[in-house]
């Protein structure tokens, strides 16, 4: 049995800060809880935590846009249904709702905050489709930035504010717990200079995990640096369940370089030696990019009804299919139908990057290869952000909120960051109608300066050699990536369960972060191969070559994964109610 960390190996805190609220990320969650607690809880302390700069998360990638239904001909029962059929049967159809209900007004509020988004000639958004969408529904700025804006004008909102506290290059650890069990804080550990430096401890009664992705667990991913699974992580040592860590999405598109391509090949070692791959926007076969093999055949053709902008699942799993049985690493995005003033104009960085590596969209094909991409699973929530730990709330990649189902919708990501950042401050603030909102800045001040002395949660502590990480990556890449099976996966498992084992490598682990980083990959690694095993069946982003089709007789379920007391790993299954299908109108 594989028994992982309850809490990392770390020296005591040497120094600590108070206050209502911490906030840990500096993606669009983060940023908008804060900005949303400062609004409804004027009087509180919030302090706002991140791993690296400000503007270092995923967010600034994002290319494509926000999802919202913003257009006469569109409305949220629309949405709604999209998101539903891409979810294929696992959406939580609440949690769903409250989503593309809301979107709109949180999208309007970005704009009335300063966000540039592109607009037509009437003033109007300029919306655009992507794949999974009947409808033009697509937000976007910069034609090809929009995470880049919006990071933009959230943080100057952010830094406009002298109430807020900002701690920069700080990556989180373990979660304080009071003596009943409640969060109080988290540990982390600064890189920087006098009091702060090292590792500390901030206390709050409430605290929010907007701490992004786990793309890096895999080999090749659009994820940036920073996306070690650190929140998810930190939560299952806290005791807080997880869900649906087996549905990872794989872009279709991320911009594949060959070895040996001169000055292009060395940008590109300098660009992605993190591991993080360029992407080319989806947004590019919504404008009628299509996909195709070294031959010029056609990769979606007869695969899908909307072939290039089937779901991402789809369109990932067929072009894997294809490269296999071609023999090919990589296939190409075909954009030069759409001219040079569309390329250039609508998708000015995609342009840029692919120039930098030697590739010209307007006169050539764009190579491209799948790459992890997006977790639709991660910390278990309710429609009010709160994770089963009480006083942790949990927002954006890292939250499992049920909205995205087996295989998340184009650009409701950072719709759902949005929504449901809002609504974690609106219950903290005691708005949510249900009850039990947190009333910061009240009775949270008597906490002031303390440091709670409990255990964190269980006995087993420890952590993993971090010159074991390319192993991990690519032995994640190969069996738990896009296509999957029972063989792969217990290949996969015998491997991490090695990783962890020290008496075995011989290593000494230095703590540090990059033994922490690597703790950390190795338990949600752990934890997501564990999942994939369980959920025998294909749905969504979750493939199983030796189970290859959809069983909602055996699987119409979530599968729950939670550390035990002594770190062992709990796997359970919870049956969810059947919906009908939803009927799809348009074209």
């Amino acid at each position: 049995m594989t028994v992982l960390p309850c809490r990392l190996g770390a020296p005591r805190p040497g120094w600590s800060r108070a206050a209502d609220i911490v906030v840990i990320g500096s993606g669009i969650a983060g940023l908008t809880t804060v900005l949303h607690a400062r609004r409804e809880l004027p009087a509180a302390r919030v302090l706002l935590v991140t791993k690296a700069q400000l503007d270092a998360g995923s967010t600034r990638w994002a290319q494509g846009g926000i999802a919202a239904a913003l257009a006469a001909e569109d409305s949220p029962a629309d949405h709604l249904t999209d998101t539903l059929v891409a979810g294929v049967g696992l959406c939580d159809v609440a949690a769903a709702r409250v989503l593309v209900d809301e979107g709109p007004a949180r999208v309007r509020e970005l704009a009335e905050l300063g966000a540039r988004f592109d607009r037509a000639a009437d003033g109007s958004f300029a919306l655009t489709r992507e794949g999974g969408h009947l409808r033009n529904r697509i937000v976007h700025a910069g034609g090809d930035a929009t995470g880049l804006e919006v990071e933009r004008a959230l943080i100057a909102a952010v830094r406009a504010d002298p109430a807020v506290e900002v701690i920069e290059n700080a990556l989180v650890l373990d979660l304080l717990l009071d003596a009943d069990g409640r969060a109080a804080g988290a540990t982390l550990h600064v890189l920087g200079a006098g009091s702060q430096d090292g590792v500390g401890a901030v206390t709050a009664p409430h605290v929010v995990l907007a701490t992004g992705g786990m793309g890096q667990i895999f080999a090749s991913t659009t994820n940036p640096r920073v996306s070690t699974g650190d929140g998810v992580a930190l939560a299952l040592r806290a005791g807080a369940v997880v869900a649906d860590l087996e549905f990872v999405q794989f872009h279709p598109t991320a911009l594949w370089v060959p070895p040996g391509h001169g000055a292009a090949e060395n940008a590109r070692a300098a660009a992605s030696a993190d591991g993080q791959q360029p992407l080319v926007s989806e947004a590019m076969r919504g404008e009628g990019a299509v996909l195709v093999d070294a031959a010029g055949g056609r990769v979606m053709a007869g695969a899908h009804p909307l072939a290039d902008l089937a779901p991402r699942d789809v369109v990932a799993k067929q072009m894997s299919r294809v490269m296999a049985a071609q023999g090919a690493d990589h296939l190409y995005l075909d954009a030069r139908g759409l001219g040079a003033r569309m390329i250039e104009g609508r998708f000015p960085s995609i342009t840029a990057r692919c120039r930098s590596f030697g590739v010209d969209p307007v006169s050539m094909p764009i190579p491209v290869a799948p790459a992890a991409h997006y977790a639709s699973g991660g910390v278990r929530t309710d429609l009010w952000g709160r994770t089963t730990v009480p006083g942790l709330y949990a927002c954006g990649e890292v939250a499992c909120t049920g909205v995205h189902g087996a295989n998340r919708l184009a650009s409701n990501s950072l719709l759902e960051g949005l929504v449901f950042a809002a609504r974690i401050a609106s219950h903290i603030a005691g708005q949510s109608g249900d009850g039990t909102g947190g009333g910061a800045g009240g009775g949270a001040r008597r906490q002031r300066d303390v440091v709670p002395a409990a255990p964190l949660v269980g006995r087993g502590s420890g952590l993993t050699d971090p010159t074991e990480r390319a192993d991990l990556a690519r032995t994640m890449t190969d069996g738990a990536g896009v296509l999957r099976s029972a063989e792969s996966l217990r290949a996969t498992a015998k491997v991490l369960a090695g990783l962890g084992d020290l008496r075995v490598s011989g290593a000494t682990v230095t703590a540090g972060p990059p033994a922490w980083e690597m703790t950390n990959l190795r338990t949600v690694a752990t934890a997501l191969v564990a999942a994939a095993t369980t959920r025998t069946e294909t749905r969504g982003s979750h493939w199983r070559e030796d189970f290859g089709e959809r069983d909602d007789t055996h699987w119409l379920g979530r599968v729950l994964t939670r550390l035990g007391p002594e770190g062992e790993l709990v796997v359970e299954i919870e049956a969810i109610a059947p919906t009908a299908e939803p009927a799809r109108t348009g074209s």
